[in-house]
């Protein structure tokens, strides 16, 4: 997997590539948003590691978001912040980042989010699920319209679809709900199946138009 990794401090990005080790291929380092941009359209890595907050630059992350609008779906964009607040998460969510990890995960936190927003998936702590579930959910009052594809769902796959589309990790679905992490993979297996979606992320998506988390 190869990672651009962009943040202003390189005492920061000294320690992270460091953490990361062997798991990941780090293809360059950008400590401002220009030079994020550049990067990122040169080097096309798998997945971007961005800071949420970079000087210079008025939108920060979500400036070279916008920026890199043409690379989304070849690139995928994890956001990194020390903050947890509401408004950094939904803002760069809603520029197009696949994820939101705060600089407090650890080093093998780090490679399991790039490894999870590099095959398509959305990841977000359950925390900051919350938030972007309240953001992207259908307007107050308003009921879900899809009873008739839940119903292609059995009560213990229903249970696992909004796990999942919340952000939990097959191994914290599993403890949850006392079954097997086989099973958990065979659930969201069948769920992605029956509602005609190609991965966690389109989950998420599908479960949030429908404010059924």
């Amino acid at each position: 997997m190869r990672v651009l990794l962009v943040d202003d401090h390189s005492i920061f990005r000294a320690g992270l590539r460091a953490e990361l080790g062997d798991a990941v291929e780090v293809v360059g380092e950008a400590a401002t948003a220009d030079e994020a941009v550049q990067m990122a359209h040169e080097l096309r890595p798998d997945v971007v590691l961005l800071d949420v907050h970079l000087p210079g630059s008025e939108g920060g992350g979500g400036e070279v978001l916008r920026r890199c609008g043409d690379l989304l779906g070849e690139v995928r964009f994890l956001a990194l912040s020390v903050s947890d607040a509401a408004e950094d998460v939904v803002g760069v969510i809603r520029a197009g980042a696949r994820g939101y990890i705060t600089k407090t995960s650890s080093g093998a936190d780090v490679v399991r989010a790039l490894t999870s927003v590099a095959d398509g998936d959305a990841v977000f702590s359950p925390k900051l699920a919350g938030f972007v579930l309240d953001a992207f959910g259908a307007a107050q009052g308003e009921q879900a319209t899809a009873e008739d594809e839940l119903d292609r769902l059995s009560a213990r796959e229903r249970e696992v679809m909004r796990l999942i589309a919340r952000g939990y990790a097959y191994k914290e679905v599993a403890s949850e709900l006392y079954i097997s992490i086989k099973t958990v993979e065979t659930h969201v297996s069948a769920v992605l199946r029956k509602l005609q979606l190609s991965s966690r992320h389109e989950l998420t998506a599908w479960a949030l138009e429908r404010k059924l988390l």
